[in-house]
């Protein structure tokens, strides 16, 4: 059971017997009277959102997760396929329950899958993840207008900026949490 101090980011508690994550957070406290926590909360079946305030005294219970390993196999219209490595058995996730995280799919990646109770609710991606650079603008060498990066668009579709050497065709590293660019990959 948590109580509103736990509260953070990231946090999944269980409210009317759904999962929600807090995505947003803050503390105040007035001049006279309790705490107020102010969150930002997503459910974790549906993908609405909504903002609530607590106070000091209100209990949450613990969102009941389990993850499983699974293989992402292929996406489909706007379902996302992934198998159970162990069992083999196949399930699908809709594209509102992944939101950035298709950012990063690459087929056969191996992936940790949220369970709350036997339906797949979320992943967890690798923190760092390989994609090929698929269409990379040439870059102008005097182009001072702002820092020295270019827009380059990945084989998921994601679009990020690089420094400039990055080309078409080479394979860059890239942080899952902020989708930035971290180094070039040699192979």
């Amino acid at each position: 059971m948590y109580s509103a101090s736990d509260l953070r980011k990231g946090l999944k508690v269980q409210i009317d017997g759904e999962p929600y994550i807090i995505t947003e957070f803050e503390f105040s406290k007035p001049g006279k009277g309790q705490a107020l926590y102010r969150t930002k909360m997503r459910n974790m079946i549906t993908g609405n959102q909504f903002t609530q305030t607590y106070r000091s005294n209100d209990k949450f219970e613990k969102a009941d997760l389990e993850e499983r390993t699974m293989q992402f196999l292929y996406s489909q219209d706007d379902e996302f396929h992934f198998m159970d490595t162990s069992s083999y058995e196949q399930i699908f996730i809709r594209r509102e329950q992944l939101d950035d995280n298709i950012n990063f799919l690459v087929d056969n990646m191996e992936v940790q899958v949220l369970f709350f109770g036997e339906k797949a609710i979320d992943i967890s991606l690798p923190i760092f993840v390989n994609l090929e650079v698929t269409k990379a603008d040439p870059w102008v060498k005097g182009d001072t207008s702002g820092t020295d990066t270019k827009p380059v668009t990945v084989e998921t579709g994601y679009q990020l900026q690089v420094p400039p050497f990055v080309e078409q065709g080479d394979k860059i590293q890239i942080d899952t949490r902020t989708g930035a660019y971290m180094t070039r990959v040699k192979e």
